[in-house]
């Protein structure tokens, strides 16, 4: 088996970054000689996470452009000038065989120059509504993979293979709920709420969570609340109380999955895809500052199939409560969510995925 040279792209949130780790595992287990290099944007998050899985990563010196006006749009022009021309030299000094984009701004300056060298190129859309980057890249690139319908709206439906979206191996590895519990100091037998306000926390949902510990509280249900960094010093003092468990990011989601009764999280498309595997009730509380508004279409993907709630976040405080309660009040829809969104599982995403990379190899 000759050794083959991948170069993998995507970043700026969790939702770019961990689908981008998921594929280069199944490409390590097929081609255990291979050598994967990630490629993302200096200062975020993806350079903090990716070498902990065990990846080499290169930052550029890019960034999106704001939609509102913005002073940094300024030198939008130059980064994007210096980000392509960096990525000839890393293209010239790798020889990659493939390269693959999963998102985010980080992904477009190397993959246009991928595809300007006749690279075999291949994109991951994980969004019922595709970002600007994407979009740009998929009239370039040899192959789109997916995971919601009707994306030949913006792709060449010549190029589109529907594959679903990968997640975290570690996701499909749920049984241990003793050890769960155990690890985030939680009660076995109590009712657990999950909240996951996406990589970055969210500030609404976490006052919603804020203002009803009471409601909780009463109900007789312990909190698993992953907050988000920018936002833990101003909650982490909730963690005296038995029933709430703060923490900036989790990293064994799995176990924190495992654990929980109800979730309530962003749309996000790997939130999602993750979730569906999960099986637990959902309550989606989209993020409304997002392209298109992306994060409610994820969601009303699900709803509509009565797989899931959504709040939308302009009537957080109106909706929550009476939501929430009727939810934990009543067995029989949240077996029924249960199921649907189960139904919703695409298991086998990341192998689908590499296969059509293999195609193209």
């Amino acid at each position: 088996m000759r050794n083959l040279n991948f170069i993998i792209s995507g970043g700026g949130t969790g939702g770019h970054i961990y689908p981008a780790i998921s594929i280069s595992n199944e490409l390590k287990l097929r081609y255990p000689n291979s050598k994967i290099l990630f490629v993302g944007a200096n200062n975020r998050m993806e350079m903090q996470i990716v070498p902990k899985h065990g990846f080499k990563i290169i930052g550029l010196w890019v960034s999106g452009f704001s939609r509102s006006f913005s002073i940094k749009n300024l030198i939008f022009p130059l980064k994007l000038l210096i980000s392509l021309i960096s990525s000839v030299f890393i293209i010239k000094s790798n020889k990659p065989d493939l390269v693959i984009g999963t998102g985010g701004f980080a992904s477009g300056p190397i993959l246009y120059i991928a595809s300007l060298f006749g690279i075999p190129t291949v994109i991951q859309e994980q969004n019922s509504y595709p970002g600007i980057t994407n979009k740009i890249l998929g009239k370039r690139v040899n192959k789109i993979c997916v995971a919601y319908d009707n994306l030949d709206r913006f792709f060449d439906k010549n190029k589109i293979v529907f594959t679903g979206n990968p997640v975290r191996s570690d996701i499909k590895k749920i049984d241990i709920k003793t050890t769960s519990a155990f690890n985030f100091k939680l009660e076995e037998n109590k009712k657990t709420l999950l909240i996951i306000g996406g990589s970055n926390g969210s500030r609404e949902i976490n006052k919603a969570i804020l203002n009803n510990l009471e409601l909780f509280n009463s109900l007789d249900i312990q909190v698993l609340w992953q907050c988000g960094k920018i936002y833990f010093e101003q909650y982490k003092h909730l963690n005296t109380n038995k029933s709430v468990r703060v923490f900036a990011f989790i990293d064994e989601m799995n176990l924190a999955y495992d654990v929980a009764d109800i979730i309530i999280s962003r749309a996000g498309a790997s939130s999602i895809s993750e979730l569906c595997i999960v099986g637990k009730p959902v309550i989606f509380i989209p993020s409304p500052n997002v392209a298109e508004d992306h994060q409610s279409k994820n969601a009303l993907s699900l709803v509509n199939k009565k797989a899931a709630i959504m709040i939308e976040e302009k009537n957080i405080k109106k909706d929550f409560k009476n939501s929430f309660t009727e939810l934990i009040n009543n067995k029989e829809l949240q077996i029924d969510l249960s199921r649907n969104v189960l139904k919703q599982a695409k298991l086998n995403a990341t192998k689908d995925i590499v296969n059509e990379i293999e195609k193209l190899l």
